[in-house]
């Protein structure tokens, strides 16, 4: 069955940095694209990063643009996010999700990601 696994969260200080992984399997991770999105207490989800089956085409928010950057690992079946200059406002469980169609291209969409992992807690503390 699929699976996503985060990890690499944790309280760290305002400008410090993080790197999420999210270990996938049960499918062809070379095949998918893959998202992470965060959602803070009393809001909703929202999308972060994604990027392609091939890591060559990646997407922001504009909230994180320079500062966050996705990358994967395909012969792991790994996608990271290295966090940098975190902010307070970064605080968030962050998720890894998987594209829903094989080959699909990225979206922002939450739509458009058929499997999520638990989530990992990140605290930024100013």
């Amino acid at each position: 069955q699929v699976q996503l696994v985060e990890s690499g969260g944790g309280l760290v200080q305002t400008g410090d940095s993080l790197r999420l992984s999210c270990a996938a399997s049960g499918f062809t991770f070379s095949s998918y694209a893959m998202g992470w999105f965060r959602q803070a207490p009393g809001k909703e989800r929202e999308f972060v990063t994604s990027i392609n089956w091939s890591g060559g085409i990646t997407n922001y928010a504009d909230s994180v643009k320079g500062r966050f950057t996705i990358s994967r690992e395909n012969a792991k079946n790994t996608v990271y996010l290295q966090m940098n200059s975190l902010k307070s406002e970064d605080t968030a469980i962050y998720y890894c999700a998987r594209r829903s169609s094989r080959g699909a291209v990225v979206t922002r969409d939450p739509l458009g990601y058929d499997y999520w992992g638990q989530g990992t807690q990140v605290t930024v503390s100013s």
